[in-house]
């Protein structure tokens, strides 16, 4: 079971290390981290991550986000392939500037997921 990532988050929070890939070109960036928060609607990808992959933003593309603060941002959009636990979701993500991105419940509705708290530790759910 992958740890819970207690570093960067106190609380200790689930982070998961997912693989993206540029469907253009075939590039790979392995080990991308990202929060696992099933109380965002989309999926942020690290802004710095979509540049190794040289993966541009789809032109005149932006969603406006509202943080649970109240703030409101523009995020570029970006076509990207993200591969976690063993499954491939193609599409349009939004972008972050932030070392770590943001896996939302675009994604996360389509795999079960055991947050086990008490062990700070976190899997997929295969029940059986």
């Amino acid at each position: 079971m992958p740890a819970y990532n207690t570093a960067r988050f106190d609380p200790p929070a689930p982070l998961a290390r997912v693989t993206l890939r540029n469907p253009s070109t075939g590039a790979t960036q392995l080990d991308v981290l990202m929060l696992l928060d099933s109380g965002a609607d989309v999926t942020l990808i690290p802004q710095a991550t979509v540049s190794l992959l040289e993966a541009a933003a789809i032109p005149n593309s932006k969603y406006e986000l509202a943080g649970f603060d109240g703030n409101v941002s523009l995020a570029s959009v970006v076509r990207l392939e993200l591969l976690l636990c063993g499954r491939t979701f193609r599409g349009r993500f939004l972008l972050i500037d932030q070392e770590w991105g943001i896996l939302g419940r675009n994604v996360l509705n389509s795999i079960p997921v055991l947050l086990d708290g008490p062990h700070l530790a976190w899997d997929e759910y295969c029940p059986g």
